[in-house]
């Protein structure tokens, strides 16, 4: 298990082979008690260093002990006047934050001393003295310390699907379940890998971790786990407590809210998990006297708590959760153990008003932090703007330590991800865009399928081992984020040349591959993605509906907005293209170009050394076949891009061959696919580490479906045969003329209640309270009334109107497209047998407004018959278009009021029972 890791620690190894050999006599191994406060912490510094040397240990006294030239004396700063003697002033003064620490030899005749800040300090100076053979009895005068204050890794007790009779996130810590967390050799492992790369905290996430790891007296029916696994939860909890202590690691319990446990849920006839759950006293007093027991047995582990999610984000109900439960759980935990000592809290900012909840938490309980997504869950770029850089901005800046969440990484998976030059830059802009001082990092890859990466071979690989460019420089910096170019390219250059036994100049053209790959993923899914979130696996590639009708898959515009440098969507480029318009910044093509020429230089770089490695050959071939993976994706995309660009011209030109002309590069685009469908076959057993229901792009995934290209180069290879028979079917219907939609006729209707019209148009507001207003409506739409909505009151209670009309009318109603709660239900007889009493069941006008900064709206009509009528809309967002006779919108069709796409979905086909 560890022997592909120690890669690592190359240089460590290096000071510690016949380490007593190179020091010409015996050492001597002084260490100072004055200002500890973590023995444990010191005694581990201690060892390590008797470990190395084969001395023994004992106590420096300052005003006792005479030292000798060979000693080595450690300690903690506390006051400096003990250490005056020994080190100059100036370097002691600079001893100013946590964790920093300076190794100090004023000449060859003089002992070594290392002096930290703290207990952690001092560790990572032995650290430094060990990786440097003590300096070789020379002169030395260095200080150290870190830039971000927490710096973390999360290991999720997830898994790749959810357990019969459970929802997401819902996985009790089980021996069945986890067998790796009861595995003291691979926690070591990876506690000395935290320990080499300088982490200091160590983020475990679960749903609901207090049922497996607290009995409460009050609900003892809500633990999950039977009394033995209890029992070994017990142990190896505290194993990996104090083992991470020791080496300065703060553990730190991540929990969803409101989540609870399954036996207590059943017992009360509760749901495990419901958004829109009412608080109850039962649910907080269970809630609060679990977190009271877990930080009274676990006193010095730190909580991250996300209100979101669970319960229904955003509102007075996360702030009262927040500063009425959980943080009065955590100080009845404190009492019971008289402890005044606060474990951080952080505070997720995942739906919920974080800033908000933060106001009101601080004056309360002082050991706070904040964190959030960096680029939501993938890595995109290092120039967030927007709302989501302004979110950060403001944490940043409340007086506590704002965290960067490197989330999920859902487009980097499952490939090998090394590119220390993006890394870099993204940590600058942590400091310089979002004023964080704080990381925490997910796995690259497989987050749910820990502790495994997704490599097909013999053996699992393990994440910890394979990934360890990844873990390495997202410590580098976070630890200093500047740092030359020059200085950097010869650090990863002898690196890469140490572990896999190449030359450096050979080792420096890999360096230059992987940098160069690292750019691709993250411009694919910012230029044509559908999201940033984990239910899109751009690896597997994308439909073609999917690039030029995004809307329709649950566009998410922060990824554009934020989440990438300012340009254009593929939509829009396409308009702008036959519109002679300029053109702004990052273009579609202008990517498609560029990851081609990324992928392409990268092939280049490592032309001629694939044979190269004299160490770790096989990793050495799995990174090399990675690069190659990287270029027929790059290919592919680079042509479906194109592609789509061309085909979308049909939308102003409806001239078939501008349809003909997309046909090459689609071609070109599922050979591309092919090609890397032959690269992953027998190196990769998926793609996707989340193979659950929620997986939606490119393909719907349940039941671990379409997790493999292999599965989806035939849905890629229908499409391109589809398409071609769908050009084949225009042009034999060419010629036929296109019906001009006209301006529906409104009908009036007497209203019982006292309403407010808004006329429809551009620039119209239609709520009371907001000042929303249309960005953009069908064109038939223009001059219609609609029933001016409070929206407020509409999500709370919804909308009954009672009206009259002396004929058959049809009233207009708005959906938005939508699954938020926020927004009313859209009538669907699958789970409602009344949806369509009315004839209301079906859109009859798709895409038909936009509302500005609101999902696109859908318009379904009800039927009613002449006379006094009753009209119900359920609660959330909704709106009232109007009124029109009872014959008019009798088919369905799509008004792409914004240029969506849609109404070229129907050129795809099927494959399967499944629209492309």
């Amino acid at each position: 298990m560890k022997g592909f890791f120690r890669y690592i620690f190359v240089f460590y190894l290096c000071g510690l082979v016949g380490l007593a050999d190179l020091i010409a006599a015996p050492v001597r191994i002084l260490y100072a008690e004055n200002a500890v406060t973590n023995e444990q912490r010191l005694q581990y510094a201690v060892d390590k260093m008797v470990n190395a040397t084969g001395q023994p240990s004992s106590v420096f006294r300052f005003a006792e002990t005479s030292l000798k030239k060979d000693d080595l004396v450690l300690g903690v700063l506390g006051a400096t006047e003990h250490w005056e003697g020994f080190v100059p002033t100036t370097l002691l003064e600079s001893l100013k934050d946590k964790e920093s620490f300076l190794v100090y030899r004023k000449d060859k005749k003089s002992p070594l001393i290392i002096v930290g800040k703290d207990e952690t300090g001092l560790l990572y100076g032995c650290e430094k003295a060990l990786k440097n053979a003590f300096y070789d009895d020379k002169a030395v005068s260095y200080t150290d310390g870190p830039e971000m204050v927490l710096r973390g890794t999360a290991i999720g007790m997830q898994k790749t699907e959810y357990l019969p009779g459970r929802d997401v996130y819902e996985y009790p810590y089980t021996e069945d379940l986890f067998p790796w967390f009861y595995d003291k050799e691979l926690w070591i492992q990876y506690l000395d890998m935290m320990l080499e790369n300088r982490y200091n905290t160590l983020y475990l996430w679960n749903g609901h971790p207090f049922s497996s790891l607290v009995k409460l007296k009050d609900y003892p029916y809500a633990l999950e786990v039977d009394d033995e696994t209890f029992a070994k939860n017990e142990e190896i909890y505290r194993f990996l407590t104090e083992e991470a202590n020791k080496r300065g690691i703060w553990v730190i319990q991540m929990f969803y809210n409101i989540l609870l446990p399954k036996p207590f849920a059943d017992k009360h006839g509760l749901k495990t998990q419901e958004r829109n759950r009412v608080i109850t006293p039962l649910i907080e007093d269970y809630t609060r006297k679990s977190i009271a027991a877990f930080v009274e047995k676990y006193p010095n582990v730190g909580l991250l708590v996300t209100l979101g999610e669970a319960m229904e984000g955003v509102g007075q109900d996360d702030i009262d959760w927040f500063t009425k439960t959980i943080i009065p759980g955590v100080k009845d935990g404190l009492g019971a153990i008289r402890s005044e000592l606060e474990p951080p809290i952080i505070l997720r900012a995942h739906d919920t008003d974080a800033p908000a909840v933060m106001k009101e938490a601080l004056p309360i309980y002082k050991n706070l932090y904040t964190m959030a997504k960096f680029n939501g869950e993938a890595l995109t770029t290092y120039e967030t703007r927007g709302k989501w850089a302004e979110l950060h901005q403001t944490l940043g800046s409340i007086g506590t330590v704002h965290i960067q969440n490197v989330h999920i990484l859902a487009n980097l998976e499952p490939f090998r991800y090394a590119a220390p030059d993006f890394i870099q830059k993204s940590v600058k802009s942590m400091h310089d865009i979002h004023f964080s001082n704080g990381l925490h990092l997910y796995p690259q890859a497989s987050y749910w399928d820990w502790p495994y990466t997704a490599d097909k071979t013999e053996k699992r690989l393990l994440q910890v081992e394979r990934d360890w460019i990844w873990y390495k420089a997202w410590a580098r910096y976070a630890w200093k984020a500047d740092r030359p170019e020059s200085e950097e390219k010869a650090y990863w250059s002898s690196l890469l040349s140490e572990y896999y036994g190449v030359s450096k100049k050979d080792a420096t053209r890999l360096l230059t591959a992987l940098d160069e790959i690292g750019e691709i993923s993250p411009k694919i899914l910012r230029r044509f993605g559908i999201t940033d979130g984990n239910r899109q696996t751009s690896s597997l590639g994308m439909l073609m509906t999917q690039l030029i009708n995004p809307y329709r898959y649950g566009l998410f515009t922060l990824l554009y907005e934020s989440e990438a440098p300012e340009g254009e969507m593929i939509i829009e480029y396409a308009e702008k293209e036959f519109k002679g318009e300029q053109h702004i910044g990052e273009t579609p093509l202008r990517v498609a170009d560029e990851i081609v020429a990324h992928a392409n230089k990268a092939v280049q770089a490592i032309d001629g050394i694939q044979q190269a490695a004299n160490r770790n050959k096989e990793e050495f071939q799995r990174l090399i076949n990675d690069i190659y993976i990287h270029q027929a994706l790059a290919e592919h995309y680079s042509f479906k891009v194109k592609s789509a660009i061309q085909l979308l011209e049909y939308k102003y030109t409806e001239d078939v061959e501008s349809l003909r002309k997309a046909i090459p590069d689609l071609e070109k685009s599922v050979e591309a696919y092919r090609a890397l469908t032959d690269l992953t076959t027998d190196t990769y057993l998926y793609a996707n580490s989340m193979q659950t229901k929620q997986r939606k792009i490119p393909m719907r995934g349940v039941d671990a479906t379409f997790k493999h290209w292999t599965e989806m180069l035939p849905v890629f290879k229908t499409e391109l045969q589809n398409f071609r028979q769908a050009i084949d079917s225009i042009a034999s219907a060419a010629g036929t003329s296109k019906e001009e939609r006209k301006l529906l006729r409104e009908k009036e209707v007497q209203v019982k209640t006292d309403v407010q019209y808004a006329t429809l148009k551009k620039g119209a507001k239609l709520h009371l309270d907001q000042e929303l207003v249309v960005t953009h409506l069908a064109n038939e739409l223009e001059g219609m009334k609609a029933v001016m909505i409070n929206s407020e009151e509409q999500k709370l209670n919804g909308t009954t109107l009672v009206f009259e009309s002396d004929q058959n009318v049809k009233v207009l109603v708005g959906y938005f497209n939508n699954t938020d709660k926020v927004f009313a239900p859209k009538p669907v007889l699958e789970i409602d047998a009344s949806a369509n009493d009315y004839g209301q069941a079906e859109a009859k006008v798709r895409n038909a407004l936009r509302i500005q900064y609101m999902p696109m709206l859908d318009i379904h009509t009800y039927s009613f018959p002449k006379g006094k009528n009753e009209l119900k809309i359920p609660k959330g967002e909704a709106l009232i278009l109007g009124f029109i006779s009872d014959d008019e919108l009798q088919h369905a069709y799509n008004a792409d009021v914004d240029n969506q796409g849609d109404d070229m979905d129907d050129l795809f086909g099927y494959y399967e029972e499944t629209k492309l």
